[in-house]
């Protein structure tokens, strides 16, 4: 498959979305991990000295660029695809099967991508561009080292009721797409065995309920002052 094949025949999308989709995956638990170290409840110690380091060493920073480069395949690939299949359905089925044809969150992919597309947006305004080009007030780790204050910028972020509720959304959001998009994109890059097929199945469940689930806890934990 040549690269152009990659990105404009209908196997070639869905293999770019497999892949793109995985990393994205993987991405999520790096995340995950790292916004666990709130609660640590060290005062933020253990959250800025984790997020120092993804921020200052050159490996996180070239999978960042990585990182922005496949959201942006992925986004854009999606919004193909979704185009691509409803062109063929101009005409629908006489009957419709609903949610015995396909889940409905299968079936909204795109939408659910858009409000991952509006969190990302979002997210990257408050937390990675401060961090990155405008700036943000600095700490002292207990070691010496001067760190910008994510934990700081959280907690003032998340303060707010309507970001809380809007992350929360995002997040079921979130969750909802893993629900469909982890087992496909295994199925996509050939992961597909009878044999393993439930395990797999259960997992990607899982996934789409745990990884969410601590994303969404983050603003909670901040808002109701379960975490100083």
């Amino acid at each position: 498959m040549t690269w152009k094949q990659a990105f404009t025949s209908s196997v070639g999308k869905k293999l770019v979305m497999g892949l793109t989709g995985i990393f994205l995956i993987l991405f999520l638990i790096v995340h995950a991990g790292l916004n666990a170290c709130i609660w640590a409840n060290d005062g933020g110690v253990m959250f800025n000295r984790a997020a120092h380091f993804m921020g200052s060493n050159v490996i996180p920073r070239i999978l960042e660029i990585g990182l922005f480069l496949f959201i942006f395949i992925h986004i854009i690939q999606g919004y193909v695809l979704e185009a691509s299949n409803r062109s063929k359905r101009k005409i629908g089925y006489a009957v419709s099967y609903g949610n015995r044809g396909s889940k409905w969150y299968s079936r909204s992919m795109a939408i659910l991508g858009t409000i991952l597309l509006l969190f990302f947006i979002v997210h990257w305004k408050q937390f990675w561009i401060p961090s990155r080009f405008t700036g943000i007030e600095e700490t002292t780790l207990p070691n010496g080292i001067q760190v910008h204050n994510l934990y700081a910028l959280m907690q003032s972020t998340f303060s707010e009721l309507w970001v809380v509720i809007f992350y929360i959304i995002c997040c079921i959001s979130l969750g909802y797409h893993l629900a469909h998009g982890f087992q496909s994109a295994f199925k996509t890059i050939g992961v597909h065995n009878k044999k393993y097929q439930q395990a797999l199945s259960s997992f990607g469940y899982g996934f789409a309920i745990v990884i969410p689930l601590i994303f969404a806890l983050m603003p909670i934990s901040f808002y109701f002052h379960w975490i100083n």
